[in-house]
């Protein structure tokens, strides 16, 4: 169980990487010939000047096709960015202090005039399937009930499946958030956690959808419920794919 200080020092980690996300953004539209390479180490340069650290990972940043890989580093080579190409940031670290805890969060954006349908109508999918994790969590919790990870997982899972992208979801749909990397070890949000989520421990939603050799879309948020049984989301919810 988190406690006070530690869910604050979260929360404050959490805007400061909103802020970073931001930054990168902007980074992005003022250097049209950038690349996944060097946005990322401007987001590594800019946890060294807001006091977080991270863990051996570097930040995802990935490019059109890139963002179909759910686990996409990018090295020297990769791509640079070009007119219409779809962005996706996923960035995660803790304050340089003792016993914080991380935060973690994914956007998408997109460089370019006008959203290909497709895009949108796959974004729109992943984002109904996480708010319908939230909502369950908040009618189960006024229920007296707290959810297990395998349910929550469900319930991401099913709604993907039935949009025709159940294979598609590679990943588990969110995870414990610990103090040594973004994972933690109090169980994730995965079929196989049959366990309640925990009271005061931060944790993500982070449901998405991969196209081989296409592109890819995940939203992730970070939450946690309190002991008044309330889910506390500690983010911005992204609604919208970000026009740059």
């Amino acid at each position: 169980m988190w406690n006070k200080t530690q869910i604050e020092q979260h929360c404050q980690a959490v805007k400061l990487l909103e802020k970073i996300k931001d930054l990168a953004l902007l980074e992005i539209k003022n250097k049209p010939n950038t690349s996944e390479w060097q946005v990322k180490e401007f987001i590594l340069k800019k946890f060294k000047e807001f006091g977080m650290t991270s863990d051996s990972d570097t930040p995802i940043v990935a490019f059109r096709e890139s963002t179909c890989n759910p686990h996409y580093f990018p090295k020297r080579k990769c791509n640079k960015l070009t007119r219409n190409s779809l962005i996706m940031l996923d960035i995660w670290a803790r304050l340089k202090v003792k016993g914080a805890p991380y935060a973690d969060l994914t956007w998408m954006a997109f460089y370019g005039n006008k959203i290909p349908v497709k895009v949108q109508n796959v974004f729109d999918i992943v984002i109904k399937a996480r708010d319908k994790c939230v909502s369950h969590i908040k009618k189960e919790l006024k229920k007296s009930q707290i959810p297990s990870g395998q349910e929550l997982d469900i319930v991401c899972r099913d709604y993907i499946t039935k949009q025709g992208y159940g294979k598609e979801f590679k990943h588990s749909t969110g995870h414990c958030i610990g103090f040594y990397s973004p994972h933690g070890n109090r169980g994730n949000l995965r079929k196989t956690n049959h366990k309640p989520i925990l009271i005061n421990v931060g944790y993500t939603i982070e449901p998405g959808i991969y196209l081989q050799d296409k592109f890819g879309i995940r939203s992730e948020i970070d939450f946690y419920v309190n002991k008044k049984k309330e889910v506390m989301v500690t983010c911005k919810v992204q609604k919208k794919i970000i026009k740059i």
